[in-house]
């Protein structure tokens, strides 16, 4: 396959993946591959030079104005005025920034143009700029949403916190952490966390428990540590989550090994 060249089959593959958020839970984002994201801005980029930059195009027509990263009313849009083939478009521009998902908003647009290139057409809005993006936030939803790998863990931001946050009783929202790095958090942000991803568990680790395990947030999250007696100080058991067919969670013990050494 050409660098400027997609299959269909992922091609249509990304448009439903896409589009199946029509019933995703609000905030709900979805995760494409870096390599599908290049792919489609540079095919979607021959397609632009190809065409003219003055549009001569014939009614009947969809005529729209700026998105600005509002994904679910762009679906929305579709679903009043017909998902491509079903009708043509025009899109005035300024399709990111602003908006909590400008990421999904711009694929799909540029997905639709390479499915559908007679059909549909976009046109460059000032927000189509990187020095603008910087200032209204898609460059950092960019980067908000990456993790380059392989990296160091750095001394703040998203992969930090993913490593050194901690759950914490007595506060809503977000707190300080007595580790001197990233953030302590409430039940509150434990469940619009699951809300916005459709989960119903957060498993983690990273903290000494007495009993092995620890539920948190009414059983919305559990913190399991699995090194019984830890640093020969705490006392502590361990503990192992087994997981069924049916999702269902039980717990195996493992005692400090100078009172019992085997799973009970």
């Amino acid at each position: 396959m050409g660098s400027t060249s997609i299959d269909p089959s992922l091609l249509d593959d990304i448009i439903c993946r896409l589009l199946e958020f029509k019933h995703a839970k609000p905030g709900k984002q979805l995760q494409l591959m870096e390599g599908e994201i290049r792919q489609l801005c540079t095919v979607a980029r021959e397609i632009f030079l190809q065409q003219p930059n003055l549009l001569e195009l014939e009614a009947p027509i969809k005529i729209c104005g700026d998105i600005h990263g509002q994904y679910a009313d762009l679906l929305r849009l579709f679903e009043y005025g017909g998902f491509p083939p079903n009708a043509n478009y025009l899109f005035l521009g300024d399709y990111v920034d602003r908006g909590k998902q400008s990421l999904e908003t711009i694929c799909l647009l540029l997905a639709y143009k390479i499915k559908y290139p007679e059909n549909f057409f976009l046109l460059r809005g000032n927000h189509e700029c990187a020095s603008i993006n910087r200032i209204y936030g898609f460059y950092d939803e960019c980067k908000r949403r990456s993790i380059t790998r392989p990296t160091d863990v750095p001394d703040s931001g998203l992969l930090c916190d993913l490593l050194w946050s901690d759950p914490g009783r007595d506060i809503k929202g977000w707190g300080m952490n007595d580790r001197g790095v990233s953030f302590t958090y409430g039940p509150d942000r434990v469940s619009d966390f699951l809300m916005k991803n459709d989960m119903d568990l957060v498993c983690r680790a990273h903290q000494v428990v007495e009993d092995g395990y620890e539920f948190f947030a009414d059983r919305q999250l559990v913190t399991i540590f699995s090194a019984p007696n830890y640093c020969g100080e705490f006392d502590n058991a361990g503990a192992m989550m087994s997981v069924d067919e049916s999702l269902m969670c039980s717990f195996q013990i493992l005692k400090p090994a100078d009172k019992r050494s085997k799973f009970i």
